[in-house]
């Protein structure tokens, strides 16, 4: 199993997806909320503060990446991820996963898998080591670049 380095902070996030945009020639737009005020979820953080309990100033980074197909990437200060690849949503995704994820997109390992009943698609995003994240495809229709990935 390959050994992903800790991404401790939204900035080494950041830098490790832009590394993987970079490897793919994506263009990537990064929109950085911080402090508690800003960020979407500080369940810890007292109302109207800035700064978390522990002094600590939480850092939110909202990523879109060009090309097909549309990938936006979500890093919460917790330490966790959203990836939305063409309107389908992965949530809670650990942080340390997006670059693998993102790899596994833009390498050609994502893929659709199809069920009749209940009737429906699923993404699949294998990742090293045996993990695949699944997530079921929204609506009925797929858009072209999932519709390419069907098996």
């Amino acid at each position: 199993m390959t050994h992903h380095p800790h991404l401790p902070t939204t900035e080494s996030a950041v830098a490790a997806v832009r590394a993987v945009a970079a490897e793919y020639r994506r263009a990537m737009t990064v929109t950085e909320d911080i402090g508690a005020d800003r960020t979407s979820r500080r369940s810890s953080a007292p109302r109207f503060s800035v700064t978390d309990p522990d002094g600590s100033l939480p850092h939110e980074a909202f990523v879109e990446l060009d090309g097909t197909p549309a990938v936006d990437v979500r890093l919460f200060p917790d330490g966790d991820a959203a990836i939305t690849v063409d309107g389908v949503e992965f949530q809670d995704l650990p942080r340390d996963c997006v670059p693998p994820f993102l790899t596994a997109v833009y390498g050609g390992l994502a893929f659709v898998k199809g069920r009749f009943f209940p009737p429906g698609y699923q993404l699949c995003v294998p990742l090293p080591g045996d993990e695949t994240y699944k997530e079921l495809v929204p609506g009925v229709s797929l858009t072209p670049w999932l519709s390419g990935r069907v098996r």
